[in-house]
């Protein structure tokens, strides 16, 4: 048999095997340098002026969350041990009755519709997307409809319009599993967030808010908690900065119970394949810390800052104006718009636009432009990027005189 020393005696004797010499105790093989795997792949890294947009990857994580993930890839855990122990600690920190990590916060729409549906009844599990015999209508009002709540409707409910109070009192019923409401709506609805609550109570109906893309403010994290909200979703890779494919789901400790036997590790259930790994519940968690330390007035300074910087270089341009705007719900954070007049500067915003994200450094630009005007969401910007923006926004207009 051969055993250590046979090996390392053929290795030494064999021309060319003696490079395995490091195994022995040798001096260690010089690193390799890093790989561009986006270069070998053909894919261009850009310049995110833009936000946090799920189809432009969203957010990068900080190097305390990317931490927590590369340690989590060393390590065997038991999942369902580690899904405790993570929930609680978001649970603590966001003031939660109970916490749980989700595939984004479409997951969480899924699994949490599915948790209210079903509580812990094994077989209601089992059956679902099949809702006969349970109550399986959600209320929601007509302008909240939004492509997300497909996850909702996957569980195999019945979406169930309304638009007044008067229409909640006439529509809920025995067939009724929950409110839903999209928080960026709040606006646009007749009936608002805490009365939402308040008639879902009235009536023993559990209630469900969307706020994938609510913090910042930081406060959001438990305002809708406090409000009365049964379930709760945010985004992680959005404000959070956490892996992009992981949620928050926070709420009431019954329903998050089910909400996770409904999906991994738990094989027959309707989410399983809403797969959420130790590496992504780890970060999301270390992410909510960060957040939540975060100085967040010292974040707005640096947005506006941002903004400045680039509104000053396109301003040098002949007719250009600029203004910041943000947004009262969602991505609730400066924007800055350019406007010009197009018979000075022959170039459409959507074709300034293109212009930038074609060109070398690749921009990307709030996908909020339209015929009049051209969108940065300066927030996910790296250091450094506003003042490349500004050369380059500067430089295209310029170019259109």
């Amino acid at each position: 048999m051969c055993n250590r020393r046979s090996f390392l005696d053929l290795v030494s004797s064999v021309p060319g095997l003696g490079l395995l010499a490091g195994i022995a105790g040798a001096a260690p093989r010089a690193k390799l340098p890093a790989r561009d795997y986006f270069r070998e792949l053909g894919v261009t890294p850009f310049i995110n002026a833009a936000g946090t947009y799920t189809a432009l990857t969203a957010s990068v994580m900080p190097p305390e969350v990317r931490d927590a993930w590369q340690y989590a890839t060393s390590h065997y855990v038991k999942l369902t041990k580690l899904q405790d122990a993570v929930g609680a600690r978001i649970a603590e920190l966001t003031g939660a009755e109970a916490a749980m990590v989700t595939s984004g916060a479409a997951g969480a729409l899924t699994v949490g519709t599915a948790g209210i549906l079903t509580g812990t009844d094994p077989e209601k599990i089992r059956r679902l997307p099949d809702t006969s015999g349970m109550r399986n209508e959600v209320l929601i009002q007509k302008s909240h409809r939004f492509a997300y709540d497909h996850a909702v409707r996957s569980a195999g409910v019945a979406m169930v319009e309304l638009e007044t109070p008067e229409d909640v009192a006439r529509l809920a019923g025995d067939r009724t599993a929950m409110m839903l409401f999209f928080n960026d709506a709040n606006d646009r609805g007749r009936i608002k967030d805490a009365e939402w609550v308040r008639l879902a109570k009235r009536h023993g109906v559990p209630t469900f808010i969307d706020c994938a893309a609510d913090v910042p403010p930081v406060e959001n994290l438990s305002k809708y908690l406090k409000m009365g909200f049964d379930l709760v979703t945010f985004s992680g890779g959005k404000g959070l900065m956490g892996p992009q494919s992981a949620g928050l789901l926070l709420g009431r400790k019954d329903l998050i119970e089910a909400a996770r036997l409904n999906t991994s590790p738990f094989s027959d259930s309707l989410a399983r394949g809403m797969k959420v790994n130790k590496e992504e519940m780890l970060a999301m968690m270390v992410a909510v810390e960060s957040y939540l330390r975060r100085d967040h007035a010292a974040d707005l300074r640096e947005w506006n800052r941002r903004c400045d910087v680039i509104a000053k270089a396109a301003r040098q341009v002949k007719t250009v104006t600029s203004e910041v705007i943000v947004p009262p719900i969602a991505n609730h954070v400066p924007h800055l718009v350019l406007r010009w007049d197009i018979s000075s500067v022959k170039l459409t915003p959507i074709e300034a636009m293109q212009r930038l994200a074609d060109g070398e450094p690749s921009i990307e630009a709030c996908p909020l432009t339209d015929r009049e005007r051209l969108v940065f969401g300066v927030w996910m910007m790296q250091p450094g990027d506003a003042e490349r923006v500004a050369r380059r926004v500067r430089e295209v207009l310029k170019e259109a005189i």
